[in-house]
């Protein structure tokens, strides 16, 4: 059996891909292309900034967290790789939001009391 109009099927394919976008992105076949592949190179790099941004987001907490018991961050992170204590960021940064009991006997086992530096 002859295969007919691939091309009908491939187009057809990438403005089902471009539905949604606006004015000729989402009618025209070579400007729906164009967008394609405009945001396949976006979202390749928007999945490389999320982890940048968690990892971020991850720094901050944990800062947040080790300031209420008056200790730099940098300090925190010099006392758990002194006490070979190896739990990853993403970890500390969910306990030290949820659970604060946790995350003071964290910061002890670091080497650290809980009086506020001055």
């Amino acid at each position: 059996m002859r295969v007919k109009s691939v091309s009908a099927i491939r187009h057809r394919k990438m403005l089902a891909r471009a539905k949604g976008y606006k004015q000729a992105r989402g009618s025209r076949i070579q400007t729906a292309k164009e967008a394609l592949v405009h945001a396949g190179s976006y979202a390749y790099h928007g999945r490389k900034l999320k982890k940048r941004n968690l990892r971020t987001l991850w720094i901050t907490r944990i800062s947040a967290g080790v300031k209420a018991q008056g200790i730099s961050y940098s300090k925190f992170v010099a006392g758990l790789k002194k006490e070979k204590i190896e739990i990853d960021r993403k970890i500390l940064s969910d306990i030290a939001s949820k659970d604060a009991e946790t995350f003071k006997k964290i910061v002890k086992e670091a080497g650290f009391s809980f009086t506020p530096e001055k």
